[in-house]
Formats: structure tokens, C-alpha cells, sequence
């Protein structure tokens, strides 16, 4: 491959070990509330506590799985940490800078080259009145990548290579491919401004089980190849357990475990986690202990009216008086795995 590669420009960004262990996302106590507006004049009543009060670290080269059931907060979560949400509160410092602090103008320079995002409907997310030429040329055109049309062009073409498609796809548009290749086009778009952090949105959670396999693994090379960060959202523990280097399990807006993968998995402490766990019987390990099927009882809260004290107490088989009106602090029970439970006080 010539001195032009489009690999090239990725592949300078090889880190060494040591660096790779530095932090590159810092998320201190974010929210992002919803209003709730009711009458005549719009008067607002509540608040969505969609996302509240979450803290955590994203490290150079690893991928952090975020798992939780539908309506936890998991995609809105993703959406404020890029600022398509504009957050309620709190900050999200990447590369030590304050995103949730900068000028829109300010912003497009300094990180939406750098962080961007695989949207989980492939189909939904790429404009279907243009080619995949115009849809990957348009980021690059945007951000005053490359110089002319015909560089671009040639950029493209050993893009769509590097994400299994055939060159020649350049002038095919989105309705012409299928839901695996929809996805491999998301991804590529998501590469072509040489991002350093991506965050997959249940990117295969619409697709088949055999397809699901492929992307995770183009997504795996690509982590390897080009020195990626990956924020990888999805309810399937399955998939999670595969792709992730630590894994956080949100409910109801809030973190409520942070561990390494196979910490978590082989022993999780939150009594929400151990019954996700227990509802997949496939998940097994060396050295983890069969598990009895934990039915949690009644519905997940209405995120408007939280519980007060932990707010998944309602569900919770082990909860103490104290969960009733003292929220737990989210703090490290054991080294490198983090609780929110009164359980570890």
C-alpha cells in the first residue's frame, strides 16, 4: 500500500503499553433530566432523570461495555457524552479537557473528529438519497481532510475495503445492501475522521446472530489495527462478555456496578447484576459458581418518580431498611470493582 494510505494517518496513533493504560475519558457525576411539561402554558411538573449522577473512567485501547435493560438510560447516556443531548449537569473530560464546557465552535475542531458514534439502525442513520461516496466524503469535506475531491475519492475506496466492502460500492446507496453491510458503512463512516474514541450504540443488536459474530469481530480488528476506544452499549450480557475489557451495568439512570469483565462476570456483588446474570444460563466461566435463577418482582420504576434511598430497593430480594431512604454512594468494594450498595458499606 502506497505512502498515501488512509491507514496511515490511523496507524501513527500506535501508543506504547504504558500509554495505553492512560485515562482518556473521565465522566464526573453526569445527568441528563428530561423535562416534563403539562398544561396549557407548558408549565413543567417533573423531570426524566434519564441519566443521573454517573462517574466513570474510559482508558486508552480498551472497550467499556455498558449493559443495562431497555429504558436504564444507556443510549441517552452515549448521546450526552458526544453532546448531541446538551447535559444537565456534571462534566466528561477527554483528553483532560471539559467537552461539556466548550463553545460549539470550539467543539467541531478540538472533538467531534475525535469521538464519534455507531448508531444502532444502520438504515436509520445514513441518508438514503446519497451514495456512500457522498455520505463518507461529506465528514472529510466538513473538516477540511485531504486535498481535492480525488484524494477523498481514494481515501473512501480504502475505507470501504478495510470494513469488508468492495471499493466499487462507492457509488451504491444504503438501500442496496443488507443489514450487515448497512452496519459495515455506519462503521466506516464512524472511521473516516480517524477518531481515537467510538461509541457503539447496540450496533448489533438488530442484526442476525451470525452477522452480530462478523461485526464484532471487524470492530475487534479494527480496535487492534488503528489503537480504537471503544464505549460499547447493548443489553445482550452475551455479546458484552465477548467484546468488553470492563463492563458497567446501569439501572434506572444510575451506575450500578463498574468492574473487570471477568470480575463481574464470575462474581458480581450488586444484587441487580446477579439477577441479569442469572436470567442468561450461557454465560458460564472456569471458576465462576452455578447460579439459581433470581426472579426480580414488580416493574422498573418510573424514571419521573424515582424511589428514594437506592432506587432499585423495590425489586431488591436483599434490601435493609437503610436502602429505603439512603442512597448508596457508588464507591470501590473491592480493587478496580465498583458498587453502588449498601451491602459494601
Amino acid at each position: 500500500m502506497g505512502s498515501t494510505s488512509f491507514l496511515e494517518p490511523i496507524q501513527q496513533k500506535k501508543i506504547s503499553d504504558s500509554r495505553e493504560q492512560e485515562t482518556l475519558l473521565e465522566v464526573r457525576n453526569l445527568k441528563m433530566h428530561f423535562p416534563v411539561k403539562a398544561g396549557i402554558i407548558q408549565r413543567t411538573v417533573g423531570h426524566v432523570k434519564a441519566v443521573d449522577d454517573i462517574s466513570f473512567t474510559v482508558k486508552k485501547g480498551e472497550t467499556l461495555g455498558i449493559v443495562g435493560e431497555s429504558g436504564c438510560g444507556k443510549s441517552t447516556m452515549g448521546r450526552t457524552l458526544i453532546r448531541l443531548y446538551e447535559p444537565t449537569d456534571g462534566s466528561v473530560l477527554f483528553g483532560g479537557t471539559d467537552i461539556t464546557k466548550l463553545p460549539e465552535k470550539e467543539l467541531r475542531p478540538l472533538i467531534r473528529r475525535k469521538i464519534q458514534m455507531i448508531f444502532q439502525d444502520p438504515y436509520a442513520s445514513l441518508n438514503p438519497r446519497k451514495s456512500l461516496g457522498n455520505l463518507l466524503n461529506e465528514p472529510m469535506k466538513v473538516h477540511g481532510l485531504y486535498g481535492n475531491q480525488k484524494e477523498r475519492d481514494e481515501k473512501i475506496k480504502e475505507l470501504l475495503e478495510v470494513v469488508g466492502l468492495h471499493s466499487s460500492a462507492i457509488n451504491h446507496y444504503p438501500h442496496e445492501f443488507s443489514g450487515g453491510q448497512r452496519q459495515r458503512i455506519g462503521i466506516a463512516r464512524s472511521l473516516v475522521l480517524n477518531p481515537e474514541l467510538i461509541i457503539a450504540d447496540e450496533a448489533v443488536s438488530a442484526l442476525d446472530v451470525s452477522i452480530q459474530a462478523q461485526i464484532i469481530n471487524l470492530l475487534e480488528d479494527l480496535q487492534e489495527e488503528f489503537n480504537l476506544t471503544y464505549i460499547f452499549i447493548s443489553h445482550d450480557l452475551s455479546v458484552v462478555r465477548h467484546i468488553a475489557d470492563r463492563v458497567g451495568v446501569m439501572y434506572l439512570g444510575k451506575m450500578a456496578e463498574l468492574a473487570d469483565k471477568d470480575d463481574l462476570y464470575k462474581e458480581p456483588l450488586h444484587p441487580y447484576t446477579q439477577a441479569l446474570l442469572s436470567a442468561v444460563p450461557a454465560i458460564r466461566s472456569k471458576g465462576a459458581k452455578n447460579r439459581e435463577r433470581i426472579v426480580l418482582k414488580g416493574d422498573i420504576p418510573s424514571a419521573v418518580n424515582q424511589p428514594s434511598g437506592c432506587v432499585f430497593h423495590t425489586r431488591c430480594p436483599m434490601k435493609m431498611k437503610v436502602c429505603e431512604t439512603v442512597p448508596p454512594q457508588f464507591q470501590e468494594a473491592r480493587p478496580g470493582h465498583f458498587v453502588a450498595c449498601h451491602l459494601y458499606d
